[in-house]
């Protein structure tokens, strides 16, 4: 690889993009994460090997697409900046034979990818913080499952993604991302680890693909359909919640107070309280009076 940059130095990143005549974005949220033995955290967290196929989201000016590509993996880049994606295309990555670049929103540019790829071995990406859960959440929506996602968020969304039953922070997020994955928050990074520092703390977390999703094929429609109207409106009960909703539409006021008497859910329990397995067998009440 004939591309060598200082990723660690404030000063180097800052006479490229002078050199570029560029500017960093807000509004994509661009932080440059400085630190090799952090990078290499993340990296090696992915568990990388020569051949497999890799998706990275926001590499910016290319600090862990470097460290991916030095492992001989297949790597496809998704990146929003026109003036970064002209770095990544002619002058970091122009004689890597493994390295691909998809210019533009990953949000609107990465199922036409996986329509005609398939589901990568990996994914990773250091994602803004404005959308960093959206993409999260649409890849698990998609069905687009690898064996092992790492990112790198905001501290609050790799509490969310990651906390248990009780936990104050669960969220859809959480309980989309439980079904087919087992989440672990690696560690916290601090806003001096970043260029400019930002305001916030980050997090890496893993995502490691369950053998056998925690909802069935047939189940998960109506699952994920019932945790959308439990956590609608947290201050309300579950029975409120879900008399409001798209399981109160389909089924009526009988149908929900039968659903929460055959599974034995306690109708005043708000959704942050309930288990797993709880509204598990609430969409299988609603799932079973729906046939």
């Amino acid at each position: 690889m004939s591309w060598n940059f200082a990723y660690d130095s404030p000063n180097a990143i800052n006479n490229l993009l002078q050199e570029e005549s560029l500017a960093m974005n807000k509004q994509f949220g661009q932080n440059f994460l400085l630190p090799q033995a952090i990078r290499k955290r993340i990296v090696d967290a992915l568990e990388p090997s020569a051949g497999l196929t890799i998706w990275e989201i926001g590499p910016g000016l290319g600090a862990l697409t470097v460290l991916l590509l030095e492992k001989k993996c297949q790597l496809t880049a998704f990146e929003i900046d026109k003036g970064f994606c002209s770095i990544l295309r002619e002058k970091a990555f122009a004689d890597e034979t493994g390295f691909r670049l998809v210019e533009g929103d990953f949000l609107k540019t990465w199922e036409a990818v996986y329509g005609s790829g398939g589901v990568p071995h990996r994914i990773c990406g250091n994602l803004p913080y404005n959308v960093g859960s959206v993409c999260i959440a649409r890849l698990l929506e998609r069905q687009c499952l690898p064996d092992i996602m790492v990112f790198t968020v905001q501290k609050e969304v790799a509490e969310r993604l990651t906390s248990r039953d009780g936990d104050k922070n669960r969220s859809t997020l959480t309980l989309l991302a439980d079904i087919d994955y087992e989440t672990r928050l690696l560690f916290t990074i601090g806003g001096g680890a970043f260029y400019p520092s930002p305001d916030v703390t980050s997090a890496a977390v893993g995502m490691y693909r369950r053998a056998t999703p925690l909802v069935d094929a047939a189940l998960r429609p109506v699952y994920l359909s019932l945790v959308k109207d439990a956590f609608s409106h947290r201050r309300k009960t579950m029975k409120n919640n879900l008399l409001q909703g798209e399981i109160g539409n389909t089924l009526g006021k009988d149908g929900v107070d039968a659903i929460l008497a055959n599974s034995g859910v306690n109708p005043q329990s708000r959704a942050e309280a309930l288990s797993f397995e709880e509204l598990k067998a609430l969409a299988v009440a609603a799932f079973n009076r729906s046939r």
